[in-house]
């Protein structure tokens, strides 16, 4: 659920170009889909914004739609698998629970990525990591419900909706903020939706 701020490194001035790896040319890509959607990913952009070559590219790469299927691998790792490996340190689900709501809102305010990729959900490249990122969210807040106490099912109810709330939310974040609370008003906001989503009828 939670988004990692990336960032396309900037060449070093004077001396040697240091050599790009293929995570820098992902990471680029990443910025350019939260900036431009995925028509936003061409190859001689991207090598100016990093200060390279396009045979930099070439020598990661064989093809933008490679490049593509690795940025969007990374995606998924870094916004949804480390996330969910650093709140493991956490025991309590509900500690967890708040932590990661707190977070992934933040986070998505901060970079548009996830709501460029809703946008381009009809590409095949994208649908598949949505899909299989959206399970596994899904899957994780069922997880926290089941610790909690909730039957699987509805756990599982519990989990569909929270994710379907933090959707809902970065898009409003990124649309139309101005219908959400700021600052303390924010913060109650989150706590009244967490109370609903723990409430035992």
């Amino acid at each position: 659920m939670v988004m990692v701020e990336r960032r396309a490194r900037a060449p070093r001035s004077g001396g040697a170009k240091r050599r790009l790896s293929a995570g820098d040319w992902a990471d680029a890509a990443l910025t350019a889909i939260g900036e431009g959607g995925l028509a936003a990913v061409a190859v001689e952009p991207l090598a100016a914004r990093l200060g390279a070559t396009k045979g930099s590219f070439y020598w990661h790469f064989p093809h933008r739609e490679a490049l593509i299927e690795a940025a969007l691998a990374r995606w998924e790792e870094t916004s949804t698998e480390a996330i969910i490996a650093r709140l493991a340190s956490e025991p309590d689900p509900e500690r967890r629970l708040r932590r990661l709501f707190a977070e992934a809102t933040e986070a998505v305010a901060k970079d548009p990525l996830e709501v460029s990729l809703l946008a381009t959900a009809a590409h095949p490249q994208v649908a598949a990591v949505l899909g299989r990122v959206s399970e596994r969210r899904i899957g994780y807040l069922a997880q926290l419900f089941t610790e909690l106490g909730f039957p699987p099912d509805d756990a599982r109810r519990r989990g569909l909706l929270a994710y379907a709330g933090f959707l809902g939310h970065t898009q409003l974040i990124h649309a139309v903020p101005q219908a959400l609370p700021v600052d303390e008003d924010w913060t109650r906001h989150l706590e009244s939706v967490i109370a609903t989503l723990l409430r035992r009828d």
